[in-house]
C-alpha cells in the first residue's frame, strides 16, 4: 500500500462524508473548531477589533475558500493534490494564507493590505470555474441572495448591530441556498441534525430553523453583558460558518457540480 493509499483509506475516507452520516466525525471537528477559534481569539483579541470592518475585509478569503472547494468538487484536481482541497485540509490551506497575511497587515498597521490580498485571491477560483464550466443554473445565486436579504430585513429592524446583521445574513444565505438545492435541484443535506429534520418536515424547515436559532443567539449576544470584542468575534465566527457553505453550495448549484 502506497503512502497516499494509506492516507486515503485511513484518513480521507474517514473524514470525507460520502454515504450516510458520521456523528463521531461531526462532533470531533466541531470540538477542534471550538478550540482553534478560542486560541485564535486569545491571540488576536489584544491586537485587533472584531468589528464590521474586519468582517467585511475577511469576506474575500471566505469567497476564495468556498470557490476553490468547488474547483475540487468539479474534478479539476487529482489525488494527492485534491486531498489538500477537501475537508478538513482545506481549512488549514485557507488559514495558512489568511492568518499570516493578517499578521503582516497588523504589523504594517494597514488592514487594507489584508483586504486587497484577499480580493486578489478571491477572483482566481471563479475565473477557473467560468473558464472551464458551463453555467447551468444562473438563477441560484440571485435567488439565494434575494431570499437571504428578505429574511434579514425583519431582523435588521430588531438589531442595530451591523456585525449581528452581517452574521444573520450569512446564515440566511446558507439556509436559502440549502433550501433551493434540496427543494429544486435534487441535492441532499450533509449535516446530521438538519438532515434528520428534513427527513421529517421537508426542505423548507431549513429556513425557519436557521432563522429562529440565529435570531435567538444574536439577540442574546446583543443584550448580554460581555466583553464587546468577544461578542464581535463570536459574530465573526457565525458569519464565517454561514457564508462559507452558503457560497460553496450556491456556486456548486450554479455550475451544476
Amino acid at each position: 500500500m502506497s503512502f497516499w493509499e494509506f492516507v486515503k483509506k485511513y484518513y480521507i475516507d474517514s473524514i470525507v462524508y460520502k454515504q450516510g452520516y458520521n456523528i463521531v466525525n461531526t462532533l470531533t471537528w466541531a470540538a477542534i473548531l471550538l478550540v482553534a477559534a478560542w486560541l485564535i481569539y486569545r491571540y488576536l483579541s489584544k491586537r485587533l477589533t472584531f468589528d464590521k470592518k474586519f468582517m467585511l475585509y475577511t469576506i474575500p478569503y471566505i469567497i476564495f475558500g468556498s470557490s476553490v472547494r468547488v474547483v475540487e468538487d468539479a474534478g479539476f484536481l487529482q489525488p494527492p493534490v485534491s486531498y489538500v482541497f477537501m475537508t478538513p485540509l482545506i481549512y488549514i490551506l485557507v488559514f495558512s494564507l489568511t492568518f499570516p497575511t493578517l499578521l503582516i497587515a497588523l504589523r504594517m498597521k494597514s488592514l487594507k493590505l489584508y483586504f486587497y490580498f484577499g480580493l486578489v485571491l478571491s477572483v482566481i477560483p471563479p475565473i477557473v470555474l467560468l473558464s472551464n464550466l458551463k453555467v447551468e443554473n444562473w438563477w441560484v445565486f440571485p435567488a439565494a441572495l434575494a431570499l437571504a436579504l428578505l429574511l434579514t430585513l425583519p431582523y435588521s429592524k430588531i438589531s442595530k448591530s451591523d456585525e449581528s446583521r452581517l452574521a444573520f445574513f450569512s446564515q440566511m444565505l446558507d439556509g436559502s441556498a440549502s433550501f433551493i438545492g434540496l427543494q429544486f435541484l435534487g441535492y441532499w443535506e450533509l449535516h446530521v441534525l438538519p438532515r434528520f429534520l428534513i427527513s421529517i418536515f421537508g426542505a423548507w424547515i431549513m429556513i425557519p430553523l436557521k432563522f429562529f436559532v440565529f435570531l435567538l443567539i444574536l439577540l442574546y449576544l446583543d443584550r448580554v453583558e460581555e466583553e464587546e470584542n468577544l461578542k464581535g468575534f463570536i459574530k465573526f465566527v457565525i458569519m464565517v460558518l454561514g457564508l462559507a457553505p452558503g457560497i460553496r453550495n450556491a456556486l456548486r448549484m450554479t455550475f451544476g457540480v
